[in-house]
């Protein structure tokens, strides 16, 4: 039995979680909840053993000085709870952590204890993969969970996906083992420009976020350093004549695919958005960066390689993807692309 000793009655609480590691390309889940955590000043109130979830030989401790006197800070995952004031004030639990070396199923039941002492109603699961999709468009978000009611209820995606997995998609399912209602959210990085941070992606989840649990999330400094971080790859992207070209492959690809809906819902979604926050009181700190607006599920995902790519391979000759035998988009490192 988990015993919480100091945490208040929560009010309508979620609880959101990201792991760095193999979900989180370009750090951007993860800075996504330590942003929360920042903004609303989160106060921690559990952590994880890390003794028991991992290999301090991949994920090694660090040495701090404090005060003259040498400390250790051990890999682990730790819970802080926050309150989102207004007129419908909520908390939400987040948890933010490396994703475990091993014992993944009493990782997630750990969690799952944590939720159910808390009396969460909801879990959302931030995640970020690579993909084919050009940084000069909207960051695609796609929304998806095991539920099936729970797709329809929400407006997500029931995933259909196969193949190898992160504690994402393990603690997802543990959520729907348990008759917990989980959501995960993954955005999509590109895979040309890997290397963390991603803030144009961080503020796509954060603003997809906002729209599922109904909350204003203070973006504080978030769409100015999403629009330099755009800048600045556009330039790097001008000074090398194949990655511009490359560029506009996957730029007219992507407005091809994007073109029915275009004018439609995503339009829709960014005026309720603005809506929601005039009658607030007006926009928070930071304004809100349309840039980062979710968009349509996208093109296949690719996982980070090891040591992450900085450039892109040249678009295939034949105009398509290669498939390995079970007729799966996969990528250099032969891993299959995940919902």
């Amino acid at each position: 039995m988990i015993e919480l000793e100091g945490v208040p009655e929560l009010i309508d609480p979620v609880m959101v979680a990201a792991f760095e590691g193999w979900n989180d390309a370009g750090d951007a889940a993860s800075t996504a909840v330590a942003h929360l955590d920042g903004e609303w000043k989160g106060e921690v109130f559990a952590a994880l053993d890390a003794e028991d979830y991992y290999d301090f030989q991949v994920n090694r401790p660090t040495v701090w000085m404090d005060a003259g006197v040498r400390k250790i800070t051990w890999p682990t995952t730790r819970l802080s709870v926050v309150r989102v004031g207004g007129d419908k004030p909520r908390d939400l639990v987040l948890v933010r952590g490396i994703e475990p070396s091993m014992r993944w199923r009493s990782f997630c039941n750990e969690l799952l204890g944590f939720a159910h002492e808390l009396g969460v109603e909801l879990v959302v699961i931030l995640g970020a993969l690579l993909g084919d999709t050009p940084h000069t468009r909207p960051v695609p978000i796609s929304g998806t969970t095991s539920d099936p009611d729970l797709a329809r209820r929400m407006d997500l995606e029931e995933t259909k996906y196969e193949g190898p997995t992160g504690i994402v998609g393990i603690l997802q399912e543990a959520c729907t083992h348990a008759g917990v209602p989980a959501v995960s959210l993954w955005a999509a990085v590109p895979h040309y420009v890997s290397q963390p941070p991603n803030p144009k992606a961080t503020l796509a989840l954060l603003n997809r976020l906002e729209d599922l649990i109904d909350v204003r999330i203070p973006l504080g400094e978030l769409p100015e350093d999403a629009r330099a971080w755009q800048v600045g790859v556009d330039q790097l992207a001008a000074e090398d004549s194949e990655v511009a070209e490359y560029v506009q492959t996957l730029e007219e690809a992507r407005d091809t695919a994007e073109l029915p809906e275009a004018s439609g819902e995503a339009i829709a979604r960014e005026f309720e958005r603005y809506l929601r926050r005039r009658d607030g009181g007006g926009p928070t700190a930071g304004g809100h960066a349309t840039d980062g607006q979710d968009g349509p599920s996208g093109p296949p995902y690719r996982r980070e390689g090891p040591g992450g790519r900085t450039r892109p391979p040249k678009p295939p000759r034949s105009g398509g993807k290669d498939t390995d035998s079970g007729g799966k988009d996969t990528d250099e490192d032969g891993e299959s692309s995940e919902d």
